[in-house]
């Protein structure tokens, strides 16, 4: 087992965590803050869209279980890599659509993963690919938010939910359950 790291931001950070703590491989999902300025960023800094911080995720993953161009095709198909600086209602740079590689392959693997996303989406992709900087865990609170609040959470249940249903049902191979998915 070769564990790995990237830094994956593609709006809300509870959608994007719930979606890859189903993914076979992943060890671990981390929310977090990454591309700004501010050290030690809280929420409610990164939310006030002054701090230049995404909403990230850090992905630990096992790479002999599944390939980072995997792990890209998922983020690409589960968020909307053709809106600058927002995600449906969630809106602001903390919300962009961006890559971290923490080296030359990851970039390569990004740089290939927005090219085959293009070909999907008509050439509109507008995901960055951002130097890897600091990294600032989020508060305990976000981290497995959708396990503990999506039954309970609007938010989770009108945003999360479907998009969970959607991904689950699109890359069956690649869940750590990997039995039939409702429809």
């Amino acid at each position: 087992m070769a564990l790995q790291e990237i830094v994956l931001a593609g709006g809300c950070f509870w959608c994007t965590e719930a979606v890859y703590l189903d993914v076979i491989g992943v060890e671990k999902v981390e929310s977090g803050y990454t591309g700004g300025d501010t050290v030690g960023p809280t929420y409610k800094q990164v939310c006030g869209g002054d701090t230049g911080h995404a909403e990230a995720v850090k992905l630990t993953y096992d790479d002999a279980a599944i390939g980072l161009d995997d792990l890209l095709d998922i983020f690409f198909a589960t968020h909307d890599p053709t809106q600058l600086n927002r995600q449906g209602n969630d809106i602001g740079t903390q919300y962009r659509s961006a890559i971290f590689p923490a080296d030359d392959a990851q970039r390569a693997a990004a740089e290939a993963a927005i090219e085959r996303a293009n070909a999907d989406w008509d050439g509109k992709v507008v995901t960055t690919i951002e130097p890897l900087g600091d990294w600032y865990p989020a508060e305990d609170y976000h981290q497995d938010y959708f396990a503990r609040e999506g039954d309970s959470n609007p938010y989770c249940m009108a945003v999360i939910a479907p998009k969970l249903r959607k991904f689950r049902k699109s890359f069956q191979a690649k869940l750590k359950n990997a039995a039939p998915q409702p429809s």
